[in-house]
């Protein structure tokens, strides 16, 4: 029996990596005044940008419908396939319950198997990655799940953010307007911990100085990351200073690739333009 793999778009996969791993992708909804767009298929982050700013607001995101759920289950599902979905943090949405619920309703709990990342954007990415592997290598979706679960509290993602805007206005770090305490151009670094985002550090000055004492502060972690891949996502940042992070990141000479992948709606939504992450995980 063969398994399929099932993400929501928070995953900010590229559509090469989507392609290459036969993923596919549930869209969560972006809220823009009256007009409700999806995931990924007719909203950019720029255009939320622009929304943003002339709104002096953020948009609201919410999870997909049971109804697109359902139809995204029956059709990756028709074959008899087993199926893995997996969803951003259960504490930022309700997506994965969706994905429960439209399972029960068309009898299909017994092939498909919901994770919590527990994470979000490529963090959710990275164990969507090691599950789609694992499937396309014939794997049962049992063994998929009980490697990704042993692999998720080792995924580490973190982010800077250019303005303080965006999450404070959204609500969703709480630490983040403590931490800010009126400073100017001040850039919080966010680790997402237990599923849940908090501001852990800040860093002061222009963001390529920024983003590379970042970097740096990353090194002992990132020396003890499984070697196959490292996402560097970004919601817009100059393509001189995504440059800058990666020849400084594979300069360490540790991963056999470095991917390059720019956040969707959803995470762009919350975060804001301007913010970088580096995700990874880590050896047990």
């Amino acid at each position: 029996m063969s398994v399929k793999i099932i993400s929501d778009s928070t995953c900010d996969l590229s559509k090469e990596l989507i392609e290459k791993y036969k993923i596919q992708i549930l869209p969560l909804h972006v809220i823009l005044g009256e007009r409700e767009c999806l995931d990924g298929i007719n909203i950019s982050p720029d255009e939320i940008y622009r929304w943003a700013d002339e709104n002096r607001s953020v948009p609201g995101t919410s999870a997909p419908s049971i109804t697109e759920t359902m139809q995204l289950l029956q059709k990756c599902g028709s074959d008899g396939s087993e199926i893995v979905c997996f969803s951003i943090s259960e504490k930022m949405s309700t997506t994965a319950n969706v994905m429960r619920l439209a399972a029960k309703e068309l009898d299909m709990e017994d092939r498909v198997f919901v994770v919590d990342s527990e994470n979000l954007s490529t963090g959710v990415g990275l164990l969507v990655l090691e599950a789609a592997t694992m499937a396309l290598e014939g794997r049962t979706a049992g063994e998929i799940v009980t490697q990704i679960q042993k692999l998720r509290p080792c995924v580490r993602a973190s982010f800077v953010v250019d303005t303080l805007i965006y999450l404070q206005r959204g609500g969703r770090c709480g630490s983040v307007t403590a931490l800010a305490g009126g400073a100017l151009k001040l850039h919080p670094r966010i680790v997402v911990s237990n599923g849940e985002m908090q501001a852990d550090r800040k860093y002061r000055g222009k963001m390529e100085k920024v983003l590379l004492n970042y970097a740096d502060d990353l090194k002992p972690q990132l020396l003890n990351a499984r070697r196959n891949r490292v996402f560097v996502t970004h919601s817009g940042c100059s393509a001189e200073i995504v440059e800058l992070v990666c020849q400084h990141i594979k300069a360490l000479g540790i991963f056999e690739e470095i991917l390059v992948t720019r956040a969707g709606s959803v995470i762009s939504s919350h975060c804001g333009p301007g913010t970088l992450g580096v995700l990874f995980i880590e050896r047990g």
